[in-house]
């Protein structure tokens, strides 16, 4: 599956910003999809996840309370809506997928990778 990330941003500390991940080619039915992000310097990492079958979700600790993550069936399209945006937040964000009803917040588990969308949170 391809996938295509978008939404990112320039926002200010406290505010808020969509991202969507599209896939093309095929559906994604029976798949997981994740955000992952990668400030600079720093290692990849998992933020959220979703499976496509049960809508089961996992955070990372750093976003609960503040991003969800949800999908569309119709669109074939996966959100992540991020409040409360703190300046640490600032990344490239990175959707990706795997073809799998489990779920998984591991960076290795997940196959297919959209390009990043960069999201800047100011102070």
């Amino acid at each position: 599956v391809q996938l295509q990330a978008s939404g990112g941003g320039s926002v200010q500390t406290g505010g808020s910003l969509r991202l969507s991940c599209a896939a093309s080619r095929r559906t994604f039915t029976s798949y997981a999809v994740g955000w992952f992000r990668q400030a600079p310097g720093k290692e990849r990492e998992f933020v959220a996840s979703i499976t496509w079958s049960l809508g089961s979700t996992d955070y990372t600790d750093s976003v609960k309370g503040r991003f969800t993550i949800s999908k569309n069936n119709a669109e074939n399209t996966v959100y992540l809506q991020m409040n409360s945006l703190k300046p640490e937040d600032t990344a490239v964000y990175y959707c990706a997928s795997r073809e799998t009803t489990k779920r998984s917040t591991k960076l290795v588990d997940f196959t297919s990778w959209g390009q990043g969308t960069q999201l800047t949170v100011s102070s």
